[in-house]
């Protein structure tokens, strides 16, 4: 490793050097598309019980100085950046970068909204921030190639942590050796597994925000000249070795600083237009179509099969007993069999579908017991997310139909404007969303980030 750069210096040289003139207009604007994105769902959250409950535990730290999404309450920069993720990545309804599992607005946008609020920084260089957390998340998760996630590791809360460092301390200013320096931090503060959709736990919704304060701390610490490891990625003990374990040899680490600043990867992530896991996307698009195509009467279906994707089997598809009865909203979101049979009863799946009601409906459950799975021979797992469904009736017919999701294919513009005004208005007029979408959306003009801080609070 002595002759050669290592991966955070690479990151740390990009990092400081990037300005604003250096970045084409689509993709400055796909940025800001993904932070309008994050934002809304924030505000579609910030009702629900598990926001309350993060609210109630983070408000006994006591009060601080930086403002939560849609809520009243100003808590320590810190803690307050947590709930902000929490509430970016409670509905699992925010974008995902597929070949890396990660979600990247999920910490980034939180952190730089916390940090750029306490800095007094423009808008011009809190979207900066945002972006090169976004492009540095991607980045280490499409050298990840899937591995995380085999691993047993959540992707957003073991990246968001390097990733929201380089956020933290571009608007902290630091100089390239400081932000080599972040990432070493970060190291000791990245954590989060896949244990929690197991059984629906809340805390796979705390990863990222975790992550983000982790980041913080980590670039805080660095200013101060705090020492961390050098080798942070590729060490013996490093990012790849340790969290990729028996899959490290899937890994691939020239990918994070390969065409960095030329080709960017954040721009790939795509944008969720069902709150549910995005492994259960390609298999909700085939049955929706299906269901469209053959006019389908749920109560004369016989089976359903899918060909699962054997990395997402234990994701969306096990315990089989516990998926085909979901007794939470969580759960009903990792839930691949409770996914089919709403799309294939009610031709559609939003919010709605999270409730309660919903997902102990009689009719819906009973579907559910009809849907089983095997492993998908040819997955393409993870350059895209394939779904294939095949459908059997009582009077013998057969249907099926195999749909893909590939990251080159984001939702359009109009789409993610549509997503952030119906999440808005859940808490909030339709004036006020408006207000707030311009802002974003113009987010270049405001020469400092707490009026946009102030104008997402108090709901």
């Amino acid at each position: 490793m002595a002759n050669q750069t290592l991966i955070a210096e690479s990151i740390a040289a990009f990092a400081a050097a990037l300005e604003r003139e250096q970045i084409p207009p689509e993709i400055w604007q796909r940025a800001k598309l993904l932070t309008l994105d994050a934002i809304g769902v924030a505000f579609a959250s910030s009702g629900c019980e598990f926001a309350r409950k993060t609210r109630a535990a983070l408000t006994a730290f006591g009060r601080g100085d930086t403002q939560v999404i849609g809520m009243p309450d100003k808590l320590a920069l810190r803690d307050a950046v947590l709930l902000n993720s929490v509430l970016v990545h409670g509905l699992d309804y925010d974008d995902t970068y597929l070949p890396g599992s990660v979600h990247l607005t999920a910490s980034c946008v939180p952190a730089a909204l916390g940090m750029a609020a306490h800095v007094g920084a423009s808008g011009r260089e809190f979207m900066l921030a945002t972006l090169l957390g976004l492009e540095i998340g991607a980045r280490l998760g499409c050298a990840g190639n899937g591995g995380f996630l085999r691993a047993g590791f959540h992707a957003t809360g073991i990246l968001g942590a390097f990733a929201c460092s380089i956020v933290a301390g571009r608007l902290l200013r630091l100089d390239r050796e400081q932000l080599a320096m972040t990432q070493g931090i970060a190291l000791s503060t990245a954590s989060g597994t896949m244990q929690p959709i197991e059984d629906g736990a809340w805390t796979k919704r705390m990863h990222p925000g975790w992550a983000a304060a982790g980041g913080i701390t980590s670039a805080m610490l660095a200013r101060e000249g705090f020492i961390g490891p050098r080798a942070p990625y590729e060490g013996q003990f490093g990012l790849f070795s340790c969290f990729l374990g028996a899959h490290a040899s899937v890994a691939n680490p020239s990918a994070v600083s390969d065409g960095l600043g030329t080709r960017w990867e954040f721009v790939r992530s795509s944008i969720k237009l069902f709150p549910a896991c995005h492994q259960t996307h390609a298999f909700m698009n085939a049955t929706l179509k299906l269901g469209r195509a053959h006019a389908i009467d749920p109560q004369q279906v016989e089976t359903i099969k899918t060909l699962v994707a054997e990395a997402a089997i234990p994701v969306i598809c096990e315990p089989l007993a516990s998926k085909r009865r979901p007794d939470s909203s969580y759960a009903a979101q990792f839930s691949l069999p409770y996914t089919i049979a709403c799309c294939l009863t009610r031709g559609k799946f939003g919010l709605p579908d999270l409730e309660e009601a919903s997902y102990t409906d009689p009719a819906l459950r009973a579907l559910a017991q009809k849907v089983s799975y095997e492993i998908d021979p040819n997955p393409g797992f993870p350059k895209f997310r394939s779904g294939e469904v095949h459908v059997t009736m009582k009077n013998g017919a057969k249907f099926q139909c195999r749909e893909q999701i590939v990251p080159d294919e984001p939702a359009p513009e109009a789409a993610i404007v549509e997503k952030f005004m119906n999440n808005a208005q859940l808490r909030m007029t339709a004036d006020r969303a408006a207000k707030i979408r311009d802002m974003i959306l113009g987010i270049e003009t405001l020469e400092n980030t707490r009026s946009l801080a102030s104008s997402l609070a108090g709901v």
